[in-house]
């Protein structure tokens, strides 16, 4: 199978995608991981995408098209994408690569979150920059509030968990990822399923594998 999993920011996703990876054999390609990659690799495409980046600049489509679909062809049958395609005009390039590989999608699947919950879920984490580790003050909180457990170090929140940053996330997810899920709606050809995306990650599992199990039928 070829699947799309998309959700916003703080849903929960990447836990998701991984598991469904694993229990179901696919190439996860995470848009994140890949950029990151290709980046690193020090390739033509890799050092535009770096000076884009160092710019603050956008990724415009046609660069992020160009390195997911080199990741694509080299996935093999079954994949699962997170984190692309995130506009409508990447949709469309996703289906003409797909389309000369007489491949396409077999479906979407959409994780549903309230944004109030998320925004709560990522305002809520702190970490400790020695150790690396997270918590949440109402969800995980340390034993002393605002001090790690192992070295006692003051707990920091990152700067894009803060209220305004996530909530301009989810502005722009909203606002482009929507006309996305439209778009497959309207394809009639891709599946599209959404599920309820609250709830323990091992809760939101097996909703996603019903789900999985649903478009095998």
């Amino acid at each position: 199978m070829r699947i799309v999993l998309i959700g916003p920011p703080g849903a929960g996703k990447g836990t998701q995608a991984q598991r469904l990876a694993k229990k179901y054999g696919m190439t996860h390609l995470s848009s994140g991981d890949i950029f990151r990659a290709e980046k690193a690799s020090g390739s033509e495409l890799g050092k535009k995408l770096a000076a884009i980046i160092d710019r603050g600049e956008l990724v415009p489509d046609d660069v992020v098209v160009s390195i997911m679909a080199k990741a694509i062809k080299k996935a093999g049958d079954s994949l699962l994408l997170d984190g692309f395609p995130r506009t409508v005009a990447q949709a469309e390039s996703l289906d003409e690569t797909l389309a000369g590989m007489g491949e396409r999608l077999d479906a979407v699947v959409v994780i549903k979150a309230d944004d109030n919950a998320i925004i709560e879920r990522i305002t809520g984490r702190r970490y400790c920059p020695s150790t690396g580790k997270v918590y949440h003050i109402r969800f995980m909180p340390p034993k002393t509030e605002g001090l790690d457990d192992e070295t006692g170090e003051k707990l920091v929140q990152r700067d894009d968990d803060r209220e305004a940053v996530v909530r301009e996330r989810l502005e722009v997810y909203h606002r482009q990822t929507s006309p996305v899920i439209e778009y497959y709606r309207r394809s009639g050809v891709v599946k599209v399923v959404e599920i309820d995306g609250m709830g323990s990650p091992d809760e939101v599992t097996v909703r996603m594998t019903q789900a999985v199990e649903s478009l095998k039928k």
